[in-house]
């Protein structure tokens, strides 16, 4: 172990814990506080404390064993306030079916080992997140990554594998967690029905922030039937925790049958599904966050090198190497911003970067400076 430990100094890719008390806009540390940039809260839920006076009003004071949960959900620990988040979240995505688990790390490394077999085949995008990749690994079916976004590489794959296998997945996220780019959904809906596939998406980056109601890329582009697992976070834009799958009927019956990381995992406490549905009856109506949230990406757009700039509210500044990536984070928090350096393994090694994460609680004056701020850094 210590040489493990020396080795990742060697590397300035040695992890610590740092304690901090941050919402979406702010972060404290060691009596200071920063600009908080590297929030999941795309919605800038986490800094409305009306939001959650009005949440903690509609708590009847009478209710009991709202605070605990100590049971898994095919034991004791299906309340009812389960039932209720997951027919507000079936409401929103059109009447499928959905089930919710207690993050989104366990429905990735669940769900796909508990619907294929030796007789399948997965072909996962090359960035597809860790949590992905440890399902696969997991799970008895073949698999593959095809090139990043590359759907020629993809179709090669079909092209030579799909007659060998019953099943076969594709999988991907519609918004990548650190390069912000997006999947090309048209492309690979036109896969599915040119090679029977099924199609496996994670919104969780997306689920919040995209489409008129907040539902995703998938919905937003009219594919939201086409997919056949969708999943997505409440732990991200919602600034709750859990996570959810949309999907039919018959499947969920399988996942709940089958899926270890449900089967074998403690129940959600009732108070935090209730303020996730709290939220998710609201998400439709939060449009001002969302175009807010819109304005803040343009204006990176007008103010930054093109080169740095993505389509989504999630923006690498590469580093390349891990050190570099450090000093820049340094430097910043210097300037009251808070970033964090990523590294290998979360990135691929020599493409150590800071990724900056706006949401809907930051200010112009908060954006505005931070671009003054980099340009000065170079």
């Amino acid at each position: 172990m210590n040489e493990l430990l020396q080795t990742l100094r060697d590397q300035n890719n040695l992890r610590k814990l740092t304690t901090v008390r941050a919402d979406a806009r702010y972060l404290t540390h060691d009596n200071r506080r920063y600009v908080n940039l590297s929030s999941n809260d795309y919605l800038g839920l986490s800094a409305d404390t009306a939001l959650q006076r009005e949440f903690l009003k509609e708590i009847d004071p009478a209710e009991r064993f709202l605070m605990s949960n100590p049971s898994s959900r095919l034991m004791t620990g299906n309340s009812p306030e389960y039932d209720r988040l997951e027919d507000t979240l079936s409401t929103l995505f059109g009447g499928r079916s959905a089930l919710v688990l207690s993050n989104g790390f366990a429905i990735n490394s669940g769900v796909l080992p508990a619907l294929t077999d030796k007789s399948d085949l997965i072909l996962a995008d090359k960035l597809a997140h860790a949590s992905l990749i440890d399902g696969l690994r997991l799970g008895e079916a073949t698999w593959q990554r095809f090139a990043h976004n590359d759907m020629a590489h993809l179709e090669r794959l079909l092209t030579k594998l799909r007659p060998l296998y019953r099943n076969v997945w594709v999988v991907t996220e519609s918004i990548f967690s650190m390069d912000g780019d997006c999947a090309p959904l048209s492309q690979l809906v036109a896969l599915k029905r040119k090679y029977g596939l099924n199609l496996y998406l994670d919104e969780a980056h997306a689920f919040g922030v995209r489409g008129s109601d907040g539902t995703g890329m998938a919905r937003e582009m009219g594919f939201d039937t086409e997919i056949d697992v969708l999943i997505a976070t409440l732990g991200k834009a919602m600034a709750s925790c859990g996570g959810f799958i949309i999907t039919d009927a018959e499947t969920r019956e399988v996942l709940v049958n089958r899926m270890r990381t449900l089967i074998f995992s403690t129940a959600l406490p009732p108070i935090n599904l209730l303020w996730s549905d709290f939220l998710l009856r609201r998400l439709p109506a939060m449009n001002d966050r969302r175009k807010h949230l819109t304005s803040l990406v343009a204006r990176f757009k007008t103010q930054m090198s093109p080169s740095i700039v993505t389509p989504t509210h999630i923006l690498p500044l590469m580093a390349g190497d891990n050190r570099r990536a450090l000093e820049l984070a340094a430097r910043l928090r210097e300037n009251g911003f808070w970033t964090t350096a990523i590294r290998y393994p979360t990135v691929p090694r020599g493409a150590a970067r800071i990724r900056i994460s706006l949401n809907a609680a930051l200010t112009t004056e908060d954006t505005d400076r931070f671009i003054q701020v980099w340009n000065n850094i170079g």
